[in-house]
């Protein structure tokens, strides 16, 4: 009887396998991506493009290797939505050791048809940021936005049959978890060393795609990597707020320099392509209007202070306007934190406070000064008589030089005397004060 069973179960296998919608996949390799980093609007354009690709050239599946901090939340559910909807199953690989799925990471990976991740690994701390870096000044609103973050991931959670409780908690608690607790909590279907073992693991795995099932077939399947093209790679790592504000700052920084020194040519130049690689980046980045144009405002203060003397009025009034515009250059919305540096933006302002004080405090040295040259160069130097100045005049010696001088007072042949005046070649001088 036992014997009878097994036979039939054999049998029954062989027939699944044969009538299977995965018979035929053999042959079809698998195509693969790597994300290594923030989820903004370019990699998450490059994960559709990757799903579709998968779609039209009818691979077996799309394999995402994945290591990120998180990302913006509207990026991350144009991947979700489309993860969701695949017409090819979607294997999210957390790999490799060291790596983690972190906030976006959480909700796209739970969003995969089938979820892995490698030996030391970690996932989790989902909780939505309020991107402007502060105080968050409506408690309120970002109750909302976690209520419903809440929701959503434990939605997705539960339409791959995973542990929704987790993952909500990851979003209220921002809870963590390494690959071994993954597994057991249900958040993930397995753990694989490398890419060979996961291979050996995803074969035979049956997957429920949307309006079918597929049984991967990935013993022998190859594998054919799908690599960002070199302008999106470039967006995709200047992507950064922080990297972005220093590109901008740059290309004013060169801008200006260019102004105040024209035919400089190096500084116009670099400013330049600063700033047009700043302006590609900040596309993706949702940009305030309000901070923009404070830093803008900032360097014109600066470029007056040049024109017009102040007394450091226009520079202190330049160095507020460039702080403010840099906390405020990018807009609040709800996911992974897109804001400049605090410190990037003090050290900038700072910087910039140094270089006016500096160059401010020459220009006062330069109008206060004593003239060394010309007509006013010679007023208050001293020299002496040569001679006893008979009816107020007489010659002097100033500085190796002898001059006609006339002067008011009786002054004898020795006498030191000071300059007061000139008037064409003849020196106007008095006696010092102290005498």
């Amino acid at each position: 009887m036992k014997r009878l069973s097994y036979c039939l179960s054999i049998i029954c296998t062989i027939i699944f396998i044969l009538h299977s919608p995965s018979s035929g996949q053999s042959a079809r390799p698998l195509l693969k991506i790597t994300i290594d980093g923030d989820i903004n609007p370019v990699s998450a354009h490059f994960i559709i493009h990757a799903i579709e690709r998968a779609e039209r050239e009818d691979f077996q599946g799309l394999l995402i290797v994945m290591d990120t901090p998180g990302g913006l939340l509207e990026s991350t559910k144009s991947i979700v939505k489309k993860i969701l909807s695949a017409r090819v199953p979607v294997i999210m690989y957390v790999a490799p050791s060291g790596s983690g799925a972190v906030s976006a990471g959480v909700f796209i990976s739970l969003a995969c048809h089938v979820a892995v991740m490698a030996e030391g690994t970690n996932i989790g701390a989902a909780h939505p940021v309020n991107a402007g870096g502060g105080m968050d000044t409506s408690q309120v609103m970002g109750e909302k936005v976690t209520n419903w973050a809440s929701a959503w991931i434990r939605g997705i959670a539960e339409k791959r049959g995973r542990n929704g409780d987790w993952a909500e908690k990851a979003v209220r608690e921002s809870a963590s978890i390494n690959e071994r607790e993954a597994l057991d909590k249900n958040i993930i279907d397995l753990i694989a060393r490398d890419e060979a073992s996961l291979m050996l693991a995803l074969h035979g795995r049956i997957v429920k795609l949307e309006e079918e099932e597929r049984m991967l077939n990935t013993a022998n399947t190859s594998i054919q990597s799908m690599d960002m093209t070199w302008q999106r790679r470039i967006l995709y790592k200047i992507s950064n707020p922080t990297i972005a504000y220093i590109l901008l700052m740059l290309g004013i920084y060169g801008l200006f320099f260019e102004l105040s020194n024209p035919g400089s040519i190096v500084p116009g130049v670099a400013g330049g392509i600063f700033l047009i690689l700043a302006f590609f980046a900040l596309q993706t980045l949702p940009l305030r209007s309000a901070g923009l144009l404070l830093i803008l405002f900032a360097i014109i203060l600066f470029i007056l202070e040049i024109k017009v003397t102040s007394y450091g009025v226009l520079t202190i009034g330049g160095i507020c306007s460039m702080f403010l515009g840099s906390i405020m250059l990018f807009d609040e919305v709800p996911g992974f934190p897109v804001r400049v540096d605090w410190r990037v933006a003090l050290t900038f302002a700072l910087t910039t406070a140094a270089f006016f004080i500096f160059a401010l405090g020459l220009a006062l040295k330069a109008r206060f000064s004593r003239p060394t040259t010309g007509e006013e160069g010679l007023i208050g130097v001293m020299g002496e008589a040569l001679n006893s100045f008979a009816e107020g005049q007489g010659t002097v010696n100033v500085m190796g030089e002898i001059w006609r001088a006339e002067s008011e007072q009786i002054i004898e042949k020795g006498a030191a005397v000071e300059i007061v005046g000139i008037h064409g070649l003849v020196l106007r001088v008095k006696k010092p004060r102290h005498e």
